[in-house]
């Protein structure tokens, strides 16, 4: 299994870096849909900080909806997904791999570029430590959820709706308390309770999420 994990992972990153401008797409995104809030809501700084926690986090799910639908499809028309599923090892190992690499391309450039968007919205430093830290734990859940969803529509037309039907719901805690945690600082708050429940939800889905993700995937190429 930890042979697949890596041979897989390796080669998704390998792929990226030869479509740099796909791969760049839900960072552009990420960061143009960001910008956009200060310019409508005006430049209040007290309302800016207030939004920013939520405004960020929505964007970040959605820049990761916008990579995560084709994470199995390419495979697929090419034969490759068969031909790794048949592999000796457990598919869940193709599962996890294929989150991971998706949260390397994508979860870290929006991590990386977190404290930037920050400032923008006038974020105090306290503020910014906790809107990166809340990243860092949720982001891995948003590829790992994105994965589940696009094996659970591999292969449908309209997929991509679908997708983020199934996605949205189960990704809205993340949110909540990625949000909550910048929310709490901004209050003179412990962000600690949000960073428990986000590490409990990141370790119930690195659990779990890759099992389901392997079932999904034998289901769809069946």
């Amino acid at each position: 299994m930890l042979e697949l994990f890596k041979t897989v992972l390796a080669r998704d990153l390998r792929l990226a870096a030869r479509r740099r401008i796909d791969s760049l797409l839900p960072l552009v995104f990420f960061i143009v849909a960001v910008s956009l809030f200060p310019l409508g809501v005006g430049p209040e700084p007290q309302t800016l900080r207030q939004i920013a926690p939520g405004i960020v986090w929505v964007c970040a799910l959605l820049a990761t909806m916008l990579s995560v639908s084709g994470l199995y499809a390419g495979d697929n028309a090419d034969g490759s997904l068969e031909q790794m599923l048949l592999a000796p090892a457990h598919p869940i190992a193709l599962a996890a791999a294929k989150a991971a690499a998706h949260w390397v391309i994508t979860g870290l450039p929006l991590i990386a570029t977190a404290p930037l968007i920050g400032l923008l919205f006038d974020l105090s430093t306290p503020a910014l430590g906790a809107l990166v830290a809340g990243l860092l734990l949720g982001t891995p859940i948003l590829s790992l959820l994105g994965g589940l969803g696009a094996a659970l529509t591999l292969g449908l037309r309209s997929g991509g709706m679908l997708l983020i039907l199934i996605v949205l719901p189960l990704a809205t805690p993340a949110l909540i308390f990625g949000a909550g945690a910048v929310g709490a600082v901004e209050s003179g708050l412990s962000p600690a309770g949000h960073y428990s429940l986000l590490g409990a939800l990141l370790l119930a889905t690195a659990l779990g999420v890759p099992w389901a993700t392997s079932a999904a995937l034998r289901i769809s190429t069946e």
